[in-house]
């Protein structure tokens, strides 16, 4: 009788601690999405740019941004802090965008994500669609690298954060932004 009881009281510890391991893995994994969504709301301009920057129609804006942030989540994990949120989000954002056009013929796997944190108001966004229509028109003629520098110089981004997103040194992103300034002159000049 006392083993029986004694058995039955091991089982019932052995029941509570595993429903509590549970509750943390299940409290971690909603701190975890939760901070995922907040950093997606302060970070939803920089997805929305490069998205807008690499496609050129709203729909596949659209899927473009969806998939960036479905690659944020997949990678949000493996985010090591060596850099800033902002500067690591434009950085999977970029690559994700670069990888898509590059690989135009592979069909973009849409996942359904929660519409309480994909509200991109295309009403707050009718100016820089404007300005983005005639900046596009002059960076068709850059290639992805260059085009990714100057949407980060536009963003008022530093020369070491533009070299930890895209992956160079700091002066040769100097030496590019200044290249990349006399083309864009040079075209303008052109046109005018």
């Amino acid at each position: 009788m006392i083993s029986c009881v004694l058995l039955m009281a091991v089982i019932f510890l052995a029941f509570t601690t595993l429903i509590w391991y549970w509750k943390q893995i299940l409290k971690i994994f909603m701190d975890k999405k939760e901070v995922f969504i907040t950093a997606i709301n302060n970070n939803k301009g920089l997805i929305y740019k490069v998205a807008s920057i690499y496609t050129k129609g709203t729909e596949d804006r659209n899927d473009l941004m969806q998939e960036i942030i479905f690659q944020i989540w997949k990678s949000f994990d493996s985010f090591n802090q060596k850099s800033s949120l902002n500067t690591w989000m434009y950085r999977v954002a970029m690559n994700v965008a670069i990888y898509n056009l590059n690989n135009t013929k592979r069909r973009i796997q849409t996942v359904p994500i929660e519409g309480q944190f994909l509200d991109f108001d295309d009403e707050d966004n009718s100016g820089f669609e404007e300005r983005m229509q005639i900046l596009r028109q002059h960076l068709d003629n850059l290639n992805l690298l260059e085009k990714g520098i100057v949407m980060l110089y536009l963003e008022d981004k530093s020369y070491e954060e533009i070299s930890k997103i895209v992956g160079i040194s700091e002066s040769n992103v100097g030496t590019k932004l200044a290249r990349i300034k006399e083309k864009l002159k040079k075209q303008i000049t052109k046109k005018l």
